[in-house]
């Protein structure tokens, strides 16, 4: 079926769905809600809300509910339950009553929270409360049009390879959206909300490594998000100001561009409360309280760290404030477009350092392994993306647990006198300096896609004459160790130094990560400049 074709059937669905559709003259728009159906990949579903079969809508999160459903019941036998959660985006506790009907009309058990909480704690949950599976209605770091579908499995990871597959080809067969059952069961409906929360909370504190007094001014913003309570309850004690603009949740994320703590901006008003008040650390949570972004108080001026910072600044903590536990099991995950930095700092303390692919729920699949087999003991996780994670209440990155970590060590260093940014740079004289960079193209609709796709191969095609002094190109597309096959081709220089290029799994984006190794700020910055010249060249 054409998109024009789909478009007319849509038009029959209801009469909301008709009056959106009817509203749209533009031949093009029409193309790109129904050029293809909203695809539910090995991260769920991710798209921009509205009407139409490439966007998240009622009938989308239906098919992805209805589908689910269907796959779990032939992967399990006797009672079957879900826990569903949802964060502050519009509509996303709409999908989640949604999906909570299906669910119950398919015979499940269902909990679903009275009120949004963080994905933490819907990973938490689902182990938990003894679950089947959990699902979480969330597009995370997206712009406020998108709205998106996580499911963890009883372990509260993500779905991997396998249970994504399953779940893609029984959602796949849906093909007549009017077949699928809306109406639920009121009486399988549980509410589920403080207890868990507490639980959640209280695990969380298990992680707590250093609690004393500290004169420390903090300024916290949950970018109208989900981390404005638990986070504010893990940091009782300290001295912390919250960002009243940003508190409270809202859908349309009004005072920023964008709810994402990567990007440069999202920290601005947070950073004009620290300079007003005389702060020395900033940190911002984004709305389903997964990622953390911070800045740091340097002289008069604030210094905006990355995850790659962030993430070997705690592992450096961590590991020091637990070095009497560490034992030959102790083991730190990353993922492969993560730098060397953190994992190096790992191994100077006999760190076992594991590689995932991208995206949090390969480490979360290595602790469940690591459970299983008991031959490795996870201490901590990260990915270069603002995610990390502390102990094993959660199976995917967790910025509760994360921003309670940042303030005790920040609280630290500042009992010795010192900044993150002069703990930092100790680092880069212990350990090499790093300059990690990451550069996002957007390329939207299905041109877009298009050329995303062609560039990929045109990388693939260059291999190893795309720059000078490469010393090996690696393909994930071939399969790499006992890694899952992917989309992510990664160059590698003699010095260290390494470039890694991936379409986006959650946005119409290409992504291009740099990590350079120098021996000062300055030669890496040049060295950086000519790589970006040569990319920048090929796509815009």
């Amino acid at each position: 079926m054409d998109y024009k074709a789909k478009y007319q059937q849509w038009l029959t669905f209801d009469e909301e769905t008709k009056a959106e559709l009817s509203a749209v003259t533009d031949e093009k728009e029409i193309e790109d809600r129904f050029y293809k159906d909203l695809a539910f990949g090995t991260g769920g579903l991710r798209g921009i809300m509205g009407a139409g079969s490439n966007r998240m809508n009622k009938y989308t999160v239906g098919k992805a509910t209805y589908g689910l459903a269907q796959y779990i019941k032939s992967k399990n036998s006797g009672e079957l339950s879900v826990v569903l959660a949802y964060d502050s985006r519009n509509n996303s506790s709409y999908f989640a009553k949604v999906a909570a009907d299906i669910f119950s009309g398919q015979g499940f058990r269902v909990y679903l929270f009275e009120f949004l909480v963080p994905v933490p704690v819907l990973s938490f949950a689902t182990s938990h409360l003894g679950c089947t599976a959990g699902v979480m209605l969330t597009a995370s770091h997206n712009p406020k049009e998108y709205n998106g579908y996580k499911v963890y499995d009883s372990k509260g990871c993500q779905f991997c390879t396998e249970d994504a597959k399953g779940a893609i080809e029984c959602i796949n067969a849906i093909e007549d959206y009017t077949s699928i059952p809306f109406e639920g069961k009121a009486e399988n409906i549980s509410y589920v909300g403080e207890d868990v929360l507490s639980a959640f909370l209280a695990k969380v504190k298990q992680q707590s490594v250093y609690e004393e007094p500290s004169e420390l001014k903090i300024v916290y913003t949950p970018l109208h998000g989900t981390g404005n309570i638990p986070v504010r309850r893990m940091l009782e004690g300290m001295n912390v100001t919250v960002v009243k603009e940003q508190e409270m949740p809202d859908g349309n994320f009004s005072t920023v561009r964008s709810p994402n703590p990567e990007e440069k901006d999202a920290l601005t008003i947070a950073i004009e409360k620290a300079k007003e008040i005389g702060a020395d650390l900033v940190l911002g949570t984004d709305p389903d309280c997964d990622r953390v972004g911070i800045a740091v108080k340097n002289g008069d001026e604030y210094v905006l760290f990355t995850g790659n910072q962030t993430g070997a600044l705690l592992v450096k903590f961590i590991l020091e404030m637990k070095k009497a536990t560490l034992s030959s099991k102790s083991t730190l995950v990353k993922t492969i477009v993560t730098s060397e930095l953190g994992a190096n700092i790992g191994r100077s303390y006999g760190l076992k350092c594991e590689e995932t692919l991208t995206g949090f729920k390969y480490i979360g699949d290595k602790i469940n392994k690591y459970e299983a087999s008991g031959e490795q003991e996870f201490i901590i996780g990260y990915e270069e993306s603002y995610g990390y994670l502390v102990g094993t209440h959660a199976r995917d990155k967790d910025a509760v647990v994360s921003s309670m970590l940042i303030c005790q060590m920040a609280a630290y260093y500042y009992n010795q006198g010192k900044t993150l940014v002069q703990a930092l740079e100790d680092i880069y004289e212990e350990y090499g300096y790093y300059l990690d960079h990451l550069d996002s193209f957007v390329l939207k609709g299905k041109d877009g896609a298009e050329k995303i796709a062609d560039l990929m191969v045109y990388f693939r095609e260059k291999g190893m004459d795309l720059f000078e002094g490469l010393s090996e190109v690696i393909d994930y597309s071939k399969g790499v160790a006992d890694l899952p096959k992917e989309n992510v081709l990664k160059f590698l220089w003699k010095d260290g130094t390494w470039m890694a290029v991936r379409p986006s799994g959650t946005e119409p984006k290409i992504k291009v990560y740099y990590s350079v190794q120098a021996q000062t700020r300055e030669e890496s910055k040049a060295k950086l400049a000519g790589y970006k010249s040569v990319i920048d060249n090929i796509i815009k």
